[in-house]
């Protein structure tokens, strides 16, 4: 085999191999049941579900949009508030006003997935899926 081919099949497995996610850093706090209505949608998307702050609402933008979040710290002095390693994927349906403590407001079913509800705030890091 060529020289030249030797490379580029090496390369293209090298590509293969690298994750193109990036994966976002910040805090995400909590809200409470009913779930909707909510600023993107009239009806129930059920309980895996988030709001997110304006650094993701993009306008409506972020309405629809899947992410994978997982705790990796806490964010106050709650001991061990991860769920070891936990992720969980969420549908953003609903907007944080200003004033959120959180990049992604975490409907409580999904925080309780990945954290310890009492923690209350936690840092997380997410990827749209």
């Amino acid at each position: 085999m060529r020289i030249e081919m030797r490379v580029f099949l090496i390369v293209i497995m090298a590509l293969s191999l690298t994750s193109v996610v990036h994966a976002i850093q910040g805090k995400a706090v909590f809200y409470l049941p009913p779930y909707f209505p909510s600023a993107c949608y009239n009806q129930d998307n059920g309980k895996m579900v988030a709001g997110v702050s304006d650094a993701l609402w993009n306008n409506r933008g972020a309405c629809g949009k899947k992410y994978s979040v997982r705790c990796i710290g806490g964010a106050n002095k709650a001991p061990h508030p991860c769920k070891n390693g936990k992720s969980v994927v969420v549908k953003v349906v609903d907007y944080c006003k200003p004033g959120c403590q959180g990049i992604i407001n975490l409907s409580q079913d999904a925080f309780a997935t990945i954290a310890d509800t009492n923690a209350g705030i936690v840092q997380v890091e997410f990827h749209e899926v």
